[in-house]
């Protein structure tokens, strides 16, 4: 296949954020924020991402597998999407410049292959127990790697929310991978891509009393778990979280 004219649309790598999957919610499924990008933009949608991936993953596995199983791995995506960091920055042997290293080699991979690449920062208030210094570390490096590949960032510190965020306050619901996607597109559209239809125009549904209220002690009961294991895990000196 000639990697002239179009190109085979959206090649997406990552860990479960990426991958998705899970409850609906109001009857709206769990896609992936880069699904829903690709879908706005009317484009093809291609994912290597893998549950519980770190950055060195990334590289090591996904891109080979890539490699390895596409079709065309030489051909050209009109937008490549990287979104890791968020298991690496909960691991015992946190290595920034480790992390900096693998992250720069993905985003390299994407723009040797894309027109454009994207990328997204971690939300400060992620995971339990909280980890902002390792966040601001990972951050400092997602950044500094998107202007060293000439990638685009969505900046997601300040992402969050009790019905955009599970109660692990890791993975996003089914509206927030919508809320992901929105703010990706606003990036992707100011920097010239043509956006089809918005991701909150493909979805319907309506709430009901009952259904908030059952949804509310789902999410506190969910919330209670997620605490009493972050404090034996304080206790124990480990941070619990591989999502």
């Amino acid at each position: 296949m000639s990697t002239d004219g179009p190109g085979l649309g959206v090649l997406a790598f990552g860990d479960s954020i990426t991958n998705a999957g899970g409850d609906v919610q109001w009857g709206v499924a769990l896609h992936s924020w880069a699904l829903w990008v690709a879908r706005s933009l009317g484009l093809g949608y291609s994912s290597y991402a893998i549950d519980g991936s770190l950055a060195d993953v990334v590289v090591d596995v996904q891109i080979p597998s890539f490699e390895r199983c596409a079709a065309w791995p030489d051909a050209r995506y009109e937008l490549g999407c990287l979104y890791v960091g968020t298991n690496d920055v909960r691991q015992l042997d946190w290595d920034a410049g480790a992390f900096a290293s693998a992250f720069g080699d993905a985003l390299s991979f994407l723009a040797a292959r894309c027109d454009r690449v994207l990328t997204l920062t971690i939300p400060v208030d992620m995971g339990r127990p909280r980890s902002p210094e390792r966040v601001a570390e990972a951050n400092a490096a997602i950044e500094a790697a998107a202007a060293s590949w000439g990638a685009l960032v969505v900046d997601l510190r300040r992402f969050g929310g009790r019905s955009l965020v599970m109660a692990d306050h890791v993975h996003p619901t089914a509206f927030g991978q919508i809320a992901i996607a929105e703010a990706a597109l606003e990036v992707l559209e100011a920097d010239g891509m043509r956006v089809a239809v918005r991701p909150s125009e493909l979805i319907a549904y309506e709430t009901t009393r009952w259904g908030r209220l059952h949804g509310d002690l789902v999410y506190a009961y969910r919330h209670l778990k997620v605490n009493a294991r972050t404090l034996r895990s304080a206790i124990a000196g480990v941070l619990p979280f591989r999502g």
